[in-house]
């Protein structure tokens, strides 16, 4: 494979992986919301705050992607395997951190949601529970965006 190749397929993990992260974390967040709403419609502006948490995953999919995209216009014709290679793995690390992050911080807010259906005062402690896993996608990001600035 030569290093174009290698790149472009970096930005497509990033961005396919993020977004199928957030949809599986938005999806275990949304499904739990939607149980609740049922019976306490009054909620739905906590709720969607924590079941909007894993979509950010996707956001950072596509920022790599995007800057992927740059680092080829960047580079022009002269892509080699080396920086298509590193490109490629800055993909992975977003990719894989999404996956992983988005995964479980669905499963995280969809229980803060069980817990804010018994108790609506504790939506701001569960905002910061879910967000702690957040913080795996985010050292992703910033991994993937160093790798990329050196290539």
């Amino acid at each position: 494979m030569d290093g174009t190749t290698l790149a472009y397929t970096g930005a497509a993990l990033a961005a396919i992986f993020g977004a199928l992260a957030s949809s599986i974390g938005m999806y275990f967040a949304g499904a739990k919301a939607a149980g609740v709403l049922g019976e306490k419609p009054e909620l739905f502006g906590k709720l969607l705050v924590i079941a909007a948490l894993p979509g950010s995953q996707g956001i950072y999919g596509l920022l790599i992607a995007l800057m992927t995209f740059k680092s080829i216009g960047d580079l022009g014709a002269e892509i080699t395997t080396t920086s298509g290679a590193i490109l490629l793995l800055a993909g992975c690390v977003m990719a894989f951190s999404a996956l992983a992050s988005a995964f479980f911080q669905g499963k995280v807010c969809a229980g803060c949601i069980g817990a804010i259906a018994r108790d609506g005062s504790v939506s701001g402690k569960s905002i910061i529970l879910s967000a702690l896993i957040e913080t795996y996608a985010v050292f992703g990001l910033i991994v993937s965006i160093l790798m990329i600035t050196n290539a």
